[in-house]
């Protein structure tokens, strides 16, 4: 038998919440998603004026980044250096945009959190507060 930690219902609202306050107050429209270990949705949020292109965006942004347990841009940054094309993964859903960042605890990936919306340097600052919500 194998115990393991993982991403509650209330985690993901805390990362929405952290993100959430930061758009609001800057008056910016982004998609934020939280998945848990396998990539899978826990909790969603898209501000007012957000594309709806970035919906599903910021989805697979999360997805990648709890897949490979690593930021989505080092992800895409690695593709671009081996040559190693995203469909290798052999999953539509892997991205190589920045704002995907991974949530771990003790050393173990349990989910992700992804952004976007913004200009891709903004999308990962705010996925980085997101992760690091849950830190302390």
């Amino acid at each position: 038998m194998y115990q393991r930690i993982v991403l509650s219902h209330t985690d993901a609202m805390k990362i929405i919440s952290v993100i959430q306050h930061e758009l609001d107050q800057k008056g910016k429209g982004a998609a934020v998603a939280v998945v848990d270990e396998h990539g899978e949705l826990i909790a969603f949020v898209r501000t007012d004026g957000c594309r709806f292109s970035s919906i599903t965006i910021a989805i697979n942004k999360a997805f990648t980044a709890t897949r490979e347990h690593k930021p989505s841009k080092a992800v895409g940054d690695e593709s671009k250096s081996k040559p190693f094309s995203m469909t290798n993964f052999g999953d539509p859903r892997f991205t190589g945009w920045g704002g995907g960042v991974p949530i771990f605890h003790d050393g173990t990936c349990v989910g992700a959190v992804g952004v976007s919306g913004l200009p891709e340097e903004e999308d990962m600052i705010l996925a980085q507060m997101g992760a690091k919500a849950l830190e302390g």
